[in-house]
């Protein structure tokens, strides 16, 4: 039991990094399916980075790289107008290309594995304060109620003086900052770099904001419960159930399974935020 909780707290993490990243660009009105790929870029370009500048540069690396997609990803959506799901995907098919081809082409076979991280602590600790942070900002701050303003109704909130391109800029930034914190923390567990290593947990952070109704702590509580799945796959696999052999193939399907049931229980439930997706 104490392990299964040791790994639903470290398979969560990433999760709730990368939902409270979709919170502050959806809850702004900025559609972003792109989290997978900003994850996957702070992963490939911190674990370059750490190689040579350590635990401090892997951070710093991996930040700055999903920050700049997500500034490409408001740029796309907010100067040019870009459908905001056409630009996501954009994001991650050059993420899912763009790294494999950098890894291959910039890496130092003899920093394979076993590269320099933070302790895995920091990002744990991490996950559990940004949520209950970011429920404090955005009912008690003037930046929170603003990025809620503009979400719900970006007309209204030009009628008050507020300049919706303006607060979704901070947003997405905020995006890049958390999403880049949590690709890092997928290096920091593994010690390597591995090709498509978020392996949808982006969507899975996506699934996990809508489940929670775009509100950080029912989010939290959502990712914890994907992250308890993830661990009991691993737990479990290659375990007879009911006396039944199952394969290993279903057992790597578990968590994607319960975040399609979970999707499909509530589906119509949950109220989008109404300026959504509107310029």
């Amino acid at each position: 039991m104490l392990n299964l909780l040791v790994l639903t707290i470290l398979f969560s993490t990433p999760l709730i990094l990368a939902a409270m990243g979709g919170y502050t660009s959806e809850r702004g009105g900025v559609i972003n399916i792109g989290l997978e790929g900003m994850m996957l870029m702070a992963a490939c370009v911190g674990a370059l980075a750490a190689a040579h500048y350590g635990p401090v540069g892997q951070m710093i690396a991996g930040v700055v790289a999903a920050t700049v997609l997500s500034f490409v990803h408001w740029l796309a959506t907010q100067v040019y107008h870009i459908d905001h799901v056409i630009s996501g995907m954009a994001i991650n098919a050059v993420a899912a290309g763009g790294t494999n081809f950098l890894y291959l082409k910039l890496s130092d076979p003899a920093h394979g594995s076993g590269l320099p991280h933070l302790p895995i602590s920091v990002f744990c600790v991490a996950g559990i304060v940004v949520p209950f942070l970011l429920w404090f900002y955005s009912r008690q701050t003037r930046g929170g109620l603003r990025l809620m303003a503009v979400g719900s109704d970006p007309d209204k909130a030009r009628l008050m003086g507020i300049q919706p391109i303006r607060v979704r800029l901070f947003g997405l930034l905020a995006t890049g900052i958390l999403t880049g914190i949590a690709g890092v923390e997928l290096v920091a567990y593994t010690g390597v770099f591995t090709d498509n290593m978020t392996s949808g947990r982006g969507y899975i952070a996506l699934a996990a904001l809508i489940l929670g109704g775009w509100r950080p702590l029912p989010t939290f509580m959502a990712c914890v419960v994907f992250g308890f799945f993830s661990a009991l796959r691993l737990q479990l696999q290659g375990t007879p159930l009911f006396g039944a052999q199952l394969p290993s193939q279903l057992w790597a399907a578990l968590p994607y399974l319960v975040t399609i049931i979970a999707l499909a229980g509530l589906l119509g439930r949950n109220r989008t935020p109404a300026g959504l997706g509107k310029p």
